[in-house]
């Protein structure tokens, strides 16, 4: 019985398997990690290799790109400048020392690092045991827009109101009023209403699905809400 083509006929056996012509697996998982990146991602993502490869400048470039980022969100979780300038520094570090495991196909550069920030503020919080702050709350939010933000809330209150509370004693109000959400509910708005990050950016970086993420922000936004509004009347 012949195995192969038929040197007398120049045929393959009706037996044997016609080859087609195919994507192979290999092919299609890397067609399936193929994800589309903007510009500044790949600009990004050139620096970080370059990081890599020991070039001190390229590293200089890329801490002065994020550390007004990252220090923003290290203060704004925990509402001390002495604190967020040393978990920003704890931030880079521990980024020095995982360069290499930053994978583009997994997600923006952005992404990975905010996730850094985000389990060493985690972890800083639990080592410092703050007051926490129970995020169990009596309303409910339906749909899939999460509806206005806390400062869209606080609008209408301040036009009729307090007017005449200045835009910086606003903004200490309302860091010390995050400083008393839940670390969940705190971190979700952060990302969402003063970091600008999407559902789907959010839920990376705390590794949660979407819906939770909006459950979340939601549920941030209204408390916030009534901190505020608390604190106004209490001003008045």
């Amino acid at each position: 019985m012949l195995l192969g083509p038929d040197p007398r006929k120049g045929q393959v056996p009706p037996s044997a398997p016609v080859p087609q012509v195919t994507l192979d697996q290999t092919d299609k998982q890397a067609e399936e990690r193929i994800v589309e990146r903007t510009p500044e991602q790949e600009a990004m993502e050139k620096l970080v290799r370059q990081c890599m490869a020991g070039d001190s400048h390229a590293w200089q470039q890329l801490v002065a790109s994020q550390h007004r980022r990252i220090y923003a969100i290290c203060y704004r979780f925990t509402g001390s400048p002495t604190d967020a300038e040393d978990l920003t520094q704890d931030v880079f570090l521990k980024l020095y020392r995982n360069l290499d495991s930053f994978d583009a196909f997994k997600g923006s550069f952005q992404t990975w690092i905010t996730t850094l920030a985000r389990n060493l503020l985690v972890d800083h919080f639990r080592r410092t045991r703050m007051d926490r702050v129970s995020d169990s709350m009596d309303a409910s939010f339906d749909g899939e827009d999460d509806g206005p933000t806390f400062a869209d809330r606080l609008a209408d209150t301040r036009k009729t109101q307090h007017e005449h509370v200045a835009g910086l004693e606003l903004k200490t109000r309302i860091q010390t009023a995050l400083k008393q959400l839940s670390p969940e509910l705190r971190e979700a708005v952060i990302l969402r209403d003063l970091e600008d990050m999407d559902y789907k950016e959010i839920a990376a970086v705390l590794k949660v699905p979407e819906g939770t993420v909006k459950s979340r922000i939601n549920r941030g936004r209204g408390e916030l809400a009534r901190i505020l509004g608390k604190t106004e009347r209490q001003v008045v």
